[in-house]
């Protein structure tokens, strides 16, 4: 089976992307599993630049094909914030709770129907030999009044889903795995490491 690298070390996001890319056909490593220790500074100025950073790095280390994902939370009344700088909002070393307190203080006084705001996610997939893909997915929703709910990871909590009355974080893992962010952009990441599979076996034939 072809292997493929998570370039993370966020336990959260690699849950998700292990159940989401589990159907593609490839067997999901991560950098522990690779004894490798990075660090890639987040400096770009879009998600597609940041995971793109992640996935060649982790790529030119490891000899595999590797998955970056960046994502973040966009709020209309805060101009997109906190956007490319979600996982730092309110300062490097806080915590979720710390980031989503500060933000719902900033939206204290914003009408419901004016905290409208999205996830978004890019995953760039990465080969050894210098080719990336690129994907994207989006989930809309609004801003809650109150962190409910035990499940995900980061602002989960305070995300209202679209067309429904609960936080992403209320969601079973199942339906979240199916409607967020990460996931549309993980499907859309499937058909591309399929392709490349693919490849790698018209490759292996021509070689025979």
């Amino acid at each position: 089976m072809l292997r493929l690298l998570l370039a993370t070390t966020n336990p959260g996001k690699i849950r998700e992307l292990r159940a989401l890319l589990a159907g593609c056909g490839w067997e999901i490593l991560t950098p522990q599993d690779m004894g490798l220790t990075l660090q890639v500074e987040e400096i770009g100025q879009t998600y597609a630049d940041n995971a793109r950073r992640k996935a060649e790095a982790y790529a030119r280390a490891s000899g595999l094909v590797a998955l970056a994902d960046d994502s973040g939370l966009e709020v209309d009344a805060l101009g997109g914030a906190p956007g490319l700088h979600s996982a730092r909002y309110a300062g490097q070393d806080t915590t979720h709770a710390d980031k989503m307190g500060m933000l719902l203080a900033e939206l204290r006084d914003v009408p419901d129907e004016q905290r409208t705001a999205r996830f978004r996610a890019v995953i760039v997939i990465a080969t050894p030999d210098g080719r990336t893909f690129q994907t994207e997915g989006v989930c809309e929703g609004r801003i809650a009044r109150a962190p409910r709910g035990a499940g995900g990871f980061g602002y989960d909590p305070i995300f209202l889903v679209e067309g429904g009355s609960r936080t992403m974080a209320e969601l079973p893992a199942e339906e979240k795995n199916r409607i967020s962010h990460r996931a549309r952009a993980a499907a859309a990441a499937c058909a591309v490491l399929r392709k490349l599979a693919d490849e790698r076996a018209d490759t292996a034939a021509a070689g025979c």
